[in-house]
């Protein structure tokens, strides 16, 4: 690493080290996505899909027992691998503050909360197989906006609080500044709200969640300790540019597009592959695994670069609305260095690693399109 091309406020031996942890989380997330392929190639050509989603019961009580097994032997599988991923290795780097007892209840939480969420959403996929065998892959495409509607909506107010606890931030003078960030931009949200994510790990994180009456600015206690008024100010106006450019209905709208395009090729592909599909609800319930794994490849293959390009687009116009709303490139930049320096972020990655992994501009592009901001607007 050329320490002259590094920016001064980016600490050279933290970026030394964040090349080092973002290539073993990256190996992790490998070995990861490896374990879970092969577990669902076993999963169903071993005959257990099948006999699972044959027994002499009620298909109703053979879908819910069939997706009941199927996740909890998953979690089972990966619970090694996500021990080391999300306990020990964090504990490596000095992230985690997870003790044993509260890393495993939150894994529980996991497991409960997939356990609920699961059989609604493959339940309304099942239900339009059946119902719409030859258009079931137009009828299932749209029904992902309704979806992600709703659970975009009730995010921040029905998942979030399993997991943290979120309390109102009583200091007025940094609500009024962010009042009046988000007053610019024509936002009124439902409150200013301090997460306890100090209870899991020392990074730090903002953001705007919900839509409508559920909106709500989220501040991680973290990130109100270690930045001031005028940093925690520039990235609450980076999370107001979302809005203003209306990021979320556009991601619901090009999610809902490439939902269409994955399940029109799915449709044909598990056709031409397994004839029996779509002949049966059992037959359907034995090929989920490799529905599900054949949706996945499709997904990513087709639109895993793309969706970083446009998420990375999406986050530059973020930046450019915070620097316009908060005109102060000294926070703006040293609340982006003190993120990539705590938090370990690689700010100078190759260019198939931010390809393939990087839905946010690299730090070392943030920091340097403030500049080049600045310059412009005082020319």
């Amino acid at each position: 690493m050329d320490e002259n091309s590094i920016h001064p406020l980016l600490d050279v031996n933290k970026q030394q080290q964040a090349k080092k942890y973002e290539k073993e989380k990256r190996l992790i997330g490998i070995c990861g996505s490896l374990l879970s392929f092969a577990f669902i190639l076993v999963f169903y050509f071993s005959g257990f899909s099948h006999f699972l989603a044959n027994l002499k019961i009620s298909f109703i009580w053979a879908f819910l027992f069939y997706l009941v097994v199927f996740l909890f032997l998953t979690t089972i599988i990966g619970l090694p691998l996500g021990y080391y991923s999300g306990y020990i290795h964090e504990h490596k780097w000095g992230f985690s503050n997870y003790t044993p007892k509260t890393w495993a209840i939150d894994q529980l939480k996991s497991f409960v909360v997939s356990l609920v969420l699961l059989p609604l959403l493959l339940g309304l996929l099942f239900w339009v197989l059946a119902e719409f065998p030859d258009t079931w892959w137009l009828v299932a495409g749209l029904a992902t906006t309704l979806v992600s509607i709703v659970f975009v909506t009730l995010f921040p107010v029905v998942i979030l609080p399993i997991f943290n606890k979120y309390d109102p931030i009583e200091d007025e003078k940094l609500t009024s500044q962010l009042s009046e960030i988000l007053n610019k931009a024509g936002l009124r949200p439902s409150g200013f709200f301090k997460q306890d994510m100090s209870r899991q790990t020392k990074k730090e994180n903002a953001f705007l969640a919900g839509m409508g009456k559920t909106r709500r600015v989220v501040i991680a206690d973290n990130l109100l300790t270690h930045m001031s008024l005028p940093e925690i100010t520039s990235i609450i106006a980076h999370e107001v540019g979302h809005y203003r450019y209306a990021h979320l209905p556009k991601n619901i709208a090009i999610g809902t597009i490439q939902q269409l395009i994955t399940f029109y090729l799915l449709n044909i592909i598990m056709k031409t592959l397994f004839p029996e599909f779509l002949t049966s609800n059992a037959a359907n319930l034995t090929l989920f695994p490799i529905f599900g794994l054949i949706m996945g490849l499709l997904s990513g293959l087709l639109f895993g670069p793309l969706n970083n390009l446009l998420s990375r687009f999406f986050e530059r116009q973020a930046d450019q609305t915070s620097l316009e709303l908060y005109p102060d490139k000294d926070a703006f930049q040293k609340a982006m260095a003190g993120l990539a320096n705590r938090n370990l972020s690689n700010a100078y990655p190759e260019w198939w690693v931010k390809l393939l992994y990087y839905s946010h501009p690299p730090i070392g592009e943030r920091l340097a399109f403030a500049e080049n901001y600045t310059l412009s607007e005082t020319n």
